[in-house]
């Protein structure tokens, strides 16, 4: 059987190496584009930063050695240009020689990736304009950074790879601004009050984010100069271009592949609507975990996982793939973010009845050294009590509350079957509830009626204007709200009416919650208590 895998990245080469080893026997083939194939392409922000210390670090195999290790022949610097369905052919450019070739299959795998996205605007071509997608791209700033010339850098895109170029670029000493044309950074990935807060963490850091704004123009006569926006000029020694990328799929336009927006179409064993072509990787469509619905996943790790489906297909397996969930994580300025399922808007437009919760929960025992707080956003089902969606920001673990969520909501669990699941404690890692289940435990009391609250969307669209702020921290904190001390409420409280809508507010919400409890118990009927308290929301500071 003879076997053709356009693209040698993470996707072409993990399906080649699982095929070897599935189909010993197979003549596998890689043609791809680039000089390098196996190429950490979530590493080179850390290149850039002085993390990862050598370029050789970020290739995990060069192609001889890919070679000697799997049995596959893999042809560099090859473009796949023209594909014919019916002779089962792909015709291909040598880059260096222009020599064109002709490689026949009998299954072909379609995993040539994407590019970055690159908008039309003057000034391209100055140097210090960069792009963020092969070593060699992170080789060039990195050089620039060294050689002293660059001291303000402008990223155009808050997605991860901007953002990470913006950290490692800051930590080098470079005077960081980012821009994007969304409302806020990491659209699509967090929820807007998420984002919000993570562009104030950012900033505190060093890195300021400008939203709502567009790339007009690089200005410079050799180098880059200023970066001019919607709003403004931004004086700049450097421009990142991190404005997402674009399947590298053109040349299938007349084959009758079916694609969506430049994406290829494939079905739940990754076959397109031809049976002897799959595709997979950052060029491909797969769908959703939780809605079924066609969903775009550039990321490693869905390579990696659909790559081997694809090599066990083709050696004769019938495994389907089950969806993504938009797992991710990453490391900022300041702050780590993560999440995984569904967010609160694209839940409701799925149709669930949705709940939400945001918590400040210890992230490990208050009292070791080292001690802070995750704030968790949980997204659920009211009916079914299931688990479908998970925001997080702290510390460097919230991958650990992420990856417990994406185990709930595969399997499809409800609250009372994560409520006593028996997790991990000690004090250096976690806290005796753990802060995922202290999450799990707050969503069941206001599924439940026993917390009344408002989140902190709802606060910021003034939903919680008619309801007079009651301070209820340890000490009091916020100047122009009366203070009730919760441990001395043991009956009615003195100033306050029982049908007065009362918005108690402590450090993160516990307090508040303790206090509601009393208060009902003595016949309060209209308290509500604010999510993640002053510790998400300072506004209050301000607006008390």
């Amino acid at each position: 059987m003879k076997v053709l895998i356009i693209g040698g990245v993470a996707a072409g080469t993990k399906v080649a190496a699982k095929l070897k080893r599935e189909d010993p026997g197979a003549e596998v083939t890689i043609i791809t584009k680039g000089k390098d194939i196996s190429y950490a392409g979530c590493g080179l922000p850390y290149y850039v930063g002085n993390v990862i210390k050598e370029r050789e670090q970020l290739v995990v195999n060069t192609p001889e050695a890919f070679s000697n290790l799997t049995g596959v022949t893999v042809k560099t610097q090859t473009e796949a240009v023209s594909l014919n369905r019916a002779e089962k052919s792909v015709e291909a450019v040598d880059e260096v020689s222009g020599e064109k070739s002709t490689y026949s299959y009998d299954k072909l795998v379609i995993a040539v990736g994407a590019s970055p996205f690159c908008p039309n605007c003057p000034g391209l071509d100055l140097e210090n304009v960069f792009v963020m997608r092969t070593p060699e791209d992170a080789v060039s700033l990195r050089e620039a950074v060294e050689a002293g010339g660059i001291k303000r850098a402008v990223v155009v895109g808050g997605g991860f790879i901007g953002l990470e170029v913006a950290e490692n670029l800051n930590e080098q000493g470079v005077k960081v601004s980012v821009i994007d044309f969304a409302p806020h950074i990491l659209p699509g990935f967090l929820d807007p009050e998420f984002s919000g807060y993570v562009e104030d963490k950012l900033a505190d850091n060093g890195v300021m984010c400008f939203t709502g704004v567009a790339l007009e123009e690089i200005i410079g006569t050799e180098k880059v100069e200023k970066v001019k926006t919607s709003k403004r000029a931004m004086k700049a020694d450097a421009c990142i271009l991190a404005m997402g990328i674009r399947p590298n799929t053109a040349f299938l336009n007349d084959t009758g592949i079916e694609m969506f927006k430049g994406t290829v179409l494939t079905n739940e064993y990754l076959q397109t609507n031809d049976p002897d072509i799959y595709a997979v990787g950052d060029c491909a469509m797969v769908k959703n975990r939780v809605t079924d619905a066609p969903q775009w996943s550039p990321m490693g790790s869905t390579a990696n996982i659909a790559g081997r489906i694809v090599a066990m297909n083709i050696a004769g397996g019938r495994v389907s793939y089950p969806g993504v969930l938009g797992t991710g994580v990453a490391k900022l300025p300041g702050i780590c973010v993560g999440r995984t399922g569904l967010n609160e808007k694209p839940a409701r437009d799925a149709g669930f009845d949705v709940e939400t919760v945001v918590t400040v929960v210890d992230d490990k025992a208050h009292y070791f050294p080292g001690a802070g707080a995750f704030i968790i956003k949980m997204i659920a089902d009211k009916a079914t009590q299931r688990l479908l969606g998970i925001q997080v920001l702290g510390g460097s673990s919230v991958d650990k509350i992420v990856d417990i969520a994406v185990t709930a909501i595969s399997m499809k669990a409800a609250m009372s079957d994560l409520q006593s699941m028996d997790f991990a404690y000690a004090p250096p890692f976690s806290t005796a509830i753990h802060p995922f289940q202290h999450t799990v435990n707050i969503m069941m009391n206001k599924l439940s009626g026993g917390l009344e609250s408002i989140t902190p969307a709802q606060y910021a669209a003034g939903e919680a204007e008619d309801y007079k702020v009651i301070d209820t921290a340890i000490n009091p904190t916020i100047k122009s709200a009366p203070y009730v001390d919760l441990t001395k409420v043991d009956g009615p409280v003195d100033g306050f009416d029982k049908d007065e809508k009362l918005l108690l507010v402590c450090a993160k919400g516990k307090r508040g919650y303790l206090l509601q409890n009393r208060m009902k118990h003595h016949g309060y009927t209209n308290t509500r208590v604010l999510e993640g308290g002053v510790t998400f929301n300072p506004q209050v500071y301000d607006e008390d």
